[in-house]
C-alpha cells in the first residue's frame, strides 16, 4: 500500500475536482460532487471515507459524533465539498475546527458553484 503526504493527496485532490468540474461544471448538489470525488479517489487507490464521524474530547466529556466530514483521505487530509453562490466565512472557520479536532494538518475548501475551479479551491493549513 502506497503512503500518501498530505500535499500529494492535496494534488491528487485538485486534479480530480478539475477533471470533475470540467465535465459537469457548476450547479449541481454537494452531494453530487461529493459522492462522484469520493468514487474517482477510491479508483485511484485512496482511502476514502465519507460523511466520516470525528469524535470531540472536552474536559471529560465526548460527543462521539461533534462533526462529519465530508471526504477523509488516509487520515490525514480532509476535504470540505460546497456548492454555494460565495464562500463565507463560516465555511473556513468550519474547516479549521474540524482540522484542529480531527488532528490533521491539512485541508481543502472547495466550493464547485463557480465558473472557473481553481477560483473555487482554497488550502487550509492547521499550525497545530
Amino acid at each position: 500500500m502506497r503512503e500518501y503526504s498530505e500535499n500529494s493527496l492535496a494534488a491528487i485532490v485538485v486534479n480530480a475536482s478539475v477533471e470533475l468540474h470540467r465535465k459537469l461544471g457548476p450547479g449541481m448538489f454537494e452531494s453530487v460532487y461529493e459522492t462522484l470525488l469520493a468514487y474517482k479517489l477510491h479508483k485511484l487507490g485512496i482511502q476514502v471515507e465519507r460523511q466520516k464521524s470525528i469524535p470531540l474530547y472536552y474536559e471529560g466529556v465526548v460527543m462521539e459524533t461533534a462533526f462529519r466530514a465530508d471526504l477523509v483521505l488516509e487520515d490525514k487530509l480532509i476535504v470540505e465539498v460546497k456548492s454555494v453562490a460565495v464562500l463565507e466565512d463560516i465555511h473556513y472557520k468550519q474547516i479549521i475546527s474540524y482540522l484542529k479536532i480531527a488532528d490533521c494538518k491539512l485541508g481543502l475548501l472547495i466550493n464547485f458553484n463557480v465558473p472557473l475551479i481553481k477560483n473555487g479551491i482554497h488550502r487550509i493549513v492547521n499550525n497545530l
